[in-house]
């Protein structure tokens, strides 16, 4: 078995302005990439047929250049063709905000059969249960944030330490939105999934850290030191498995497992970053400065 060793940090040639600002450059330039998103598509992220609606094909690959011949065949430009190796299937997706699925589907369909392509599924979705859909997505990841955070200030009691926990994992959701913007993968249930997940992986480190430090006796960098042992070798184990299923899924076109775990490996790369920079910065502050003694 291959043992991961833990480096010793010496915090104390770093300030704590110095320990933050790479997480808070970080969280800004997540702020700014989805911001710009927003602003120029009117969602913070790309989303999919279940949040805007649409139609997907399934078309059975024959062998040829199958994206050709779709895009032969439809007089209107797909919002996305990917192909499934395992199943010899390609997957076409017609996203339609302000049209009937139903009327859609149908001469979808038609113009497929008369290009000589063979359709196996049909799925649509109508434009008002994707907005409900959208709408109970983001209710459901602002009720778990909010649980999350009232669970810490009651655990806490404590502002300064509860603060840093939410604040951690505000930054280690905002920047796998922003990487999901840049690298083209789109905002779906199965990624608001992997998304809620990262707020169980960030609260679970920070709470680590903060109880060593807090509750248990020993110097203040003793107590990171040995928080950080147990920490960073379950998240550096958890971003490995990450990696190798996001790896396996892409090998054999299993789309949603893909994404899901490089937005977990992003996720738990930025927890790595901002449980032992910013963190640390504002618990050393609230130690050594902020409490009243």
């Amino acid at each position: 078995m291959v043992a991961i060793e833990v480096p010793a940090v010496d915090y104390t040639d770093y300030s704590n302005r110095q320990l933050a600002a790479v997480p808070l450059a970080f969280l800004i330039l997540a702020l700014a990439v989805v911001g710009g998103w927003y602003v120029a598509t009117g969602a913070p992220a790309n989303l999919g047929l279940e949040f805007t609606g649409g139609v997907e094909l399934r078309i059975a690959d024959d062998g040829g250049d199958a994206e050709a011949q779709i895009e032969a065949a439809f007089d209107r430009e797909p919002d996305s063709i990917r192909t499934i190796p395992g199943d010899d299937v390609v997957v076409v997706t017609f996203r339609a905000a302000d049209e009937d699925p139903g009327g859609l589907a149908e001469d979808l369909e038609d113009r497929a059969a008369a290009a000589g392509l063979a359709t196996t599924a049909v799925d649509q979705v109508s434009p008002s249960f994707a907005s409900d859909t959208a709408r109970t997505a983001l209710f459901g990841v602002g009720l778990a944030f909010l649980g999350m955070s009232v669970l810490v200030f009651a655990l806490f009691r404590t502002f300064v330490p509860s603060i840093a926990v939410v604040a951690s994992a505000f930054s280690d959701l905002v920047i796998p939105v922003a990487a999901m913007n840049l690298l083209g993968i789109e905002m779906t249930l199965g990624t608001v999934a992997a998304l809620l997940m990262i707020i169980g992986y960030s609260v679970d480190s920070d709470i680590l850290l903060n109880n060593s430090v807090l509750r248990r006796t020993g110097e203040f960098y003793e107590s990171v030191s040995r928080a950080m042992r147990t920490g960073v070798t379950m998240t550096l184990t958890s971003i490995a498995a990450m990696v190798v299923m996001a790896v396996v899924a892409a090998l054999f076109g299993i789309g949603l497992l893909r994404d899901i775990g490089i937005i977990l490996a992003v996720g738990l790369c930025a927890d790595l970053m901002n449980t032992y920079l910013m963190n640390v910065s504002l618990l050393r502050w609230y130690k050594f400065e902020g409490v009243k003694r």
